[in-house]
């Protein structure tokens, strides 16, 4: 059998973890998450990641490996993982990535361009409009400069805002282009199979998740890290509405009524993402039987 990476990407809540990890059992092989809220050891209930009897029963890489203290990016995810690859290829000719973070999926699969250090200068001139304007100062330049990205990025993560327009302005070259870069040759065959729900059925499991997430101790672990809100592992759905909660903008109510709308929100990103990637066969969660057949004839072949 030849190595291949079984890709499976789908919008937060659609069952994604269940699905990769009863498919690895069967396969025997072990999961790349590619989900990079979490990453960070200290957001275990706000980001879903697999329980402690989930971690037992197939062995996961790149689950709670950071603090939210640590810098890590796109690059270096991809890097990590083209490295770690060809171990888990020698015990076992498959492996699975799966997770809701687009564009570090799309660096392991196609990669990404080298993106070169920044000008201080400009550094320093975004920042001062961040300062002076505020985040819409920010999303008025990148939409001006990068249209593109500026239809993907998270428009509420001023940080990311930043880089793009630091980036665009130090090279001349708008940041979506260091994302869509010539896809480069990989060692492995790679087999892309999505999962979807209908839209009614997804949001009704996004809200059910919110109020177990809550349930479980979700605002217990915001407001251990509210010392942290500014750190960009935290700028995230689920915990910033819990932070203007605690600094008392908002109720409670309206927190957890903002994390359901902004998942909803986050989970139509993604979709409009992967609808354009022709790559991808979208299975619904009640063909799962079928998914599951149709990886394994692209594994016999």
């Amino acid at each position: 059998m030849k190595n291949t990476l079984i890709v499976i990407p789908g919008p937060t809540g659609v069952g994604k973890t269940r699905f990769a990890i009863d498919l690895a059992c069967r396969l025997g092989c072990e999961i790349i998450s590619c989900d990079s809220r979490q990453f960070y050891r200290e957001m275990k209930i706000g980001t879903a990641s697999p329980s402690v009897e989930e971690l037992e029963r197939v062995r996961h890489h790149f689950i709670g490996f950071l603090s939210v203290i640590d810098y890590y990016s796109i690059s270096r995810f991809e890097r990590d993982v083209l490295s770690l690859l060809p171990g888990l290829f020698k015990k076992n000719p498959v492996a699975i990535m799966t997770g809701g973070s687009m564009l570090y999926m799309d660096a392991v699969c196609r990669g990404m361009d080298d993106i070169p250090d920044t000008d201080p200068a400009v550094r320093e001139k975004y920042a001062d409009i961040y300062s002076r304007e505020g985040i819409s100062g920010l999303r008025i330049a990148l939409k001006l400069l990068d249209p593109v990205y500026y239809s993907k990025v998270d428009l509420h993560n001023h940080r990311r805002l930043l880089r793009a327009l630091e980036i665009t302005e130090s090279t001349g070259r708008p940041y979506s282009s260091f994302l869509t870069a010539q896809v480069r040759e990989r060692d492995f065959r790679i087999i892309w199979a999505g999962l979807t729900r209908s839209r009614n059925e997804l949001y009704s499991r996004i809200d059910s998740r919110v109020d177990l997430m809550m349930k479980n101790g979700l605002e217990d672990e915001a407001f251990s890290l509210r010392h942290h809100k500014g750190l960009n592992a935290l700028n995230t759905v689920g915990y910033r509405e819990l932070f203007r909660w605690f600094d008392g903008e908002i109720t409670r109510e309206e927190a957890v009524m903002q994390i359901k709308s902004n998942t909803r929100r986050y989970a139509r990103k993604q979709i409009t993402w992967w609808n354009r990637d022709r790559e991808i066969t979208w299975f619904d969660a009640s063909e799962e039987e079928m998914m599951v057949s149709w990886i394994e004839d692209r594994l016999s072949d």
